[in-house]
């Protein structure tokens, strides 16, 4: 599992992926060679998550993918799944939840390379920086300098993701740095051929 953590990592969002077409646009992304989906669902119920989560986790063996379930640490641990993404209210907490979960773990780091050192110490599988650009689905979020990425390369031996506004137009600023994964949002989803968007991307990170 430990060797799918490279190559194109879409995330789903609650509006660009709605409940009705969710699993046609992740299908599509996987047959233009996404390696890593990850559902971050901020707005359905626990049941729902949990139902999504299923469907995903088998949509992702089919493609020899891996599947990523944000935040939800609960339903990570309950349904097995592949991997679990924690924010900066889970971390504090990473030792405890690698003892019950078995899965890959990411940690979000935003622009802090102690916190994705003491990350990697506590147990993280990867880490992930950001925002690289400014980002349509978190216009709030502050963007880092992205030397970080090349200084992370250096001292981490876990490897270490981008995210945040990458899109066509500045994919090729961000290989320069050589990440081991790039999550993209708003720029697959967008796309009026899904598949295509992400064939696109996946041939730069080859």
């Amino acid at each position: 599992m430990y060797n799918k953590l490279k190559g194109i990592y879409a995330i789903t969002d609650n509006i660009l992926t709605p409940n009705d077409t969710i699993l046609t646009q992740v299908e599509q992304a996987l047959e233009g060679g996404a390696k890593i989906i990850q559902l971050r669902d901020k707005q359905n119920s626990d049941e729902q998550i949990e139902k999504f989560s299923i469907m995903l986790q088998e949509l992702c063996n089919k493609y020899n993918a891996l599947f990523v379930l944000n935040d939800r640490v609960d339903i990570a641990i309950k349904l097995n799944l592949d991997g679990l993404h924690i924010g900066k209210d889970d971390y504090e907490d990473l030792g405890k939840i690698r003892e019950k979960f078995k899965g890959i773990i990411g940690v979000s780091c935003y622009g802090n390379l102690d916190s994705a050192a003491k990350a990697q110490k506590l147990g993280a599988d990867y880490v992930a920086f950001g925002a690289c650009f400014s980002s349509p689905t978190k216009p709030n979020a502050p963007t880092i300098n992205l030397n970080i990425i090349k200084q992370a390369k250096e001292i981490l031996d876990i490897p270490v993701c981008v995210i945040g506004g990458i899109n066509r137009s500045n994919i090729d600023t961000i290989m320069t740095y050589k990440p081991d994964m790039v999550a993209i949002i708003s720029d697959i989803w967008n796309a009026d051929d899904i598949k295509e968007r992400a064939k696109f991307f996946s041939n730069l990170l080859k």
